[in-house]
């Protein structure tokens, strides 16, 4: 099953084209450019240097969020363009969930963090092993110290090192060594630690009942924009 995967749901994009677990292209960027302008492009030539087209894909997959708002628009709104062409089914996975595909394989716990602003993180938790990943806390958007608070008592009933992973993760890292040194925790190696769109298409592979006709794509932001937000806070003001 040939999977090409769209991730543009934060400051890097990528794209990749997965075949039963292998990795048979990818293509990564992660210079602050519109991702509208370079995600299509990527696509395209990435698909024909390794010789495919889009009839040749099976099946599409993209990180459907938690993410930048705008970034997880283009990469659905790419998805569903290149699907509905190709008239194949398409796959919403959890941004989170792909982050900690970028670490299957290490034994511990796996804690993919994005940087959501206003003093908080878009986070979950899995329980890493040899093989597979097991989800232990839902995709969420809360302060640092609740999600430690949470990780602190997995650590500590698991007995398993905590590793950090996403754009977040170096200032979850940190923060944990300063104030939790008594935990064992662990930084994602800088190549594994931004989003990787083979991860996303690997996960989608593993989880098949997540693909849906690509009408159903939608984002998931786990909280109302800014502007929204802003708004309401206005209306209870009045």
């Amino acid at each position: 099953m040939k999977i090409l995967a769209i991730d543009t749901s934060a400051v890097a994009a990528g794209c990749a084209v997965c075949e039963d677990g292998v990795v048979l292209a990818e293509s990564f960027l992660n210079r602050k450019l519109t991702h509208s302008q370079t995600i299509l492009p990527m696509a395209e030539d990435m698909l024909k240097n390794c010789q495919l087209s889009l009839k040749e894909i099976d099946a599409f997959a993209v990180a459907a969020g938690p993410g930048s708002f705008t970034g997880l628009r283009i990469g659905i709104s790419a998805v569903k363009a290149m699907a509905f062409a190709a008239e194949k089914p398409a796959a919403g996975v959890s941004t989170l969930l792909a982050l900690a595909y970028n670490l299957v394989g290490t034994r511990g716990i796996i804690c993919p963090a994005m940087d959501a602003r206003c003093g908080q993180v878009y986070t979950a938790v899995f329980r890493g092993t040899e093989t597979s990943l097991e989800r232990l806390i839902e995709d969420e958007a809360v302060p640092v110290e609740q999600i430690f608070s949470q990780l602190e008592e997995i650590s500590r009933a698991e007995k398993l090192p905590v590793w950090f992973v996403g754009d977040g993760a170096e200032l979850c890292f940190r923060r944990w060594e300063s104030e939790r040194p008594e935990f064992d925790a662990f930084l994602a190696p800088a190549a594994r630690r931004f989003a990787h769109a083979s991860s996303a298409a690997l996960a989608a592979e593993q989880q098949k009942e997540l693909f849906r006709p690509a009408v159903e794509l939608n984002p998931v932001y786990l909280r109302l924009p800014q502007a929204e937000r802003e708004y309401q806070a206005k209306l209870q003001q009045k």
